[in-house]
């Protein structure tokens, strides 16, 4: 026989005294103890950090996570349920430098590393208690009283066993990966991290002229970061859209069909269409570099078989801004690493820690959004600008 259900029932009272009854008579550890001798079932908590205040999207995740262990448990496993603690990453350090009136990664080296250490441990448990209070009110269970913490020692070794372990295995490998980076901190983001610091910004784009080898022509390339322009390895174009050799005021340019009529508006004289392929026809046809600036490193790496200044083909490239052949630096941007990657282009990084152009540029300690108008300035004195058109992107 079931209660009447009162429809006047207050359920956060009745969520009380069922989180009360479960506390009062240790019903978290007597599911652990009647199962003693099944299978067993361990969760580990993905470790929140406890120097910021839980939110309504934690809710979800503590939810979510808490219905697989009591899944589990009704099969009639013995559910193990490991809480953590997570004590590294740039959320504490921030927070510990606004405490401190420092800024960045220099500015923590001067206040000495081992006191701002002990002040991130010291701040990572700022909000202890009330994530502890919010994962009871949720009704989560999970073991405090023991929990991993990730930056104790036992903790720390077992990451780097793990590490050894993979190692031992001919797991790791060396190469490049393309991934948000802070030049004030010194560390890669995440893209949770990232995702707080977008803005919708004006800036001037830049449309530049790269020589076709052995051709009176040029390759009409565009992109939205001038400062990348000194590392330029390779161009990409659409291998399905149709380029048009294009003449105009006695100099020769190639570009999407679909975007001429924008890149030269305004521009006076007579256009003289000279030829039309599709893009797959412009694949590897070679151009002369830009800058001189990598040709060392890319003479190196050529010794290897790695290849540079060539048209690539991808269909990410569009028509529907600039002049459907992008400028490729596979330094920065995940399409531009994957592209050249593929096509076997060099590697050439001309960008130091700190978001400065290197000592290799024209331009060595300036910083890399500082070197735009720099840059475009440049490209415009030795005639290789075509036009510098402002564009509106969300950056971050």
């Amino acid at each position: 026989m079931y209660s009447k259900v009162d429809t006047n029932l207050n359920f956060v009272a009745r969520e009380r005294e069922i989180a009360k009854f479960w506390k009062e008579h240790n019903i978290a550890q007597k599911a652990i103890d009647q199962r003693e001798g099944c299978d067993t079932f361990t969760f580990y908590d993905g470790p929140p950090t406890a120097n910021g205040k839980p939110h309504i999207g934690h809710v979800l995740t503590r939810v979510i996570k808490d219905m697989l262990p009591r899944f589990q448990s009704m099969k009639g496993k013995k559910v193990l349920r490991k809480a953590g603690w997570d004590t590294h990453g740039l959320p504490v350090e921030l927070e510990v430098e606004k405490a401190v009136g420092i800024n960045g990664k220099e500015q923590i080296e001067e206040y000495g590393i081992e006191p701002f250490i002990k002040k991130c441990r010291e701040s990572v448990w700022k909000y202890k208690g009330m994530w502890e209070q919010f994962s009871e009110v949720v009704g989560f269970w999970a073991d405090m009283e023991h929990p991993y913490i990730t930056y104790e020692n036992n903790f720390i070794e077992s990451e780097w066993w793990a590490l050894k372990e993979i190692w031992n295995k001919g797991l790791l490998y060396e190469g490049y990966k393309v991934v948000p980076y802070c030049p004030r901190c010194g560390t890669p983001l995440s893209s949770h991290e990232v995702a707080q610091g977008y803005k919708d910004i004006t800036e001037r784009s830049a449309m530049v002229k790269f020589k076709v080898k052995g051709e009176d022509a040029y390759f009409l390339a565009w992109t939205t970061t001038p400062w990348t322009l000194p590392s330029n390895l390779a161009l990409c174009v659409n291998p399905e859209v149709d380029y048009v050799k294009v003449r105009v005021n006695g100099t020769v340019y190639i570009l999407a069909e679909a975007l001429v009529d924008t890149v030269f508006e305004g521009v006076e004289g007579e256009r003289e269409v000279l030829g039309k392929c599709k893009g797959k026809d412009l694949e590897y046809k070679e151009y002369e570099p830009l800058y001189p600036f990598a040709d060392a490193a890319v003479a190196k790496q050529a010794k290897a078989g790695k290849k540079a200044f060539i048209v690539t083909c991808d269909d990410y490239v569009t028509t529907e801004d600039g002049t459907g052949i992008v400028h490729m630096a596979p330094a920065f941007g995940e399409d531009d690493n994957r592209v050249c990657r593929n096509y076997d282009v060099a590697f050439v990084n001309l960008v130091n820690s700190k978001g400065e152009l290197t000592a290799e540029t024209a331009w060595p300690g300036v910083f890399v959004k500082k070197a735009d108008p720099m840059i475009l300035d440049d490209l415009k004195q030795q005639g290789k600008l075509f036009k510098a058109p402002e564009f509106t992107h969300s950056y971050p």
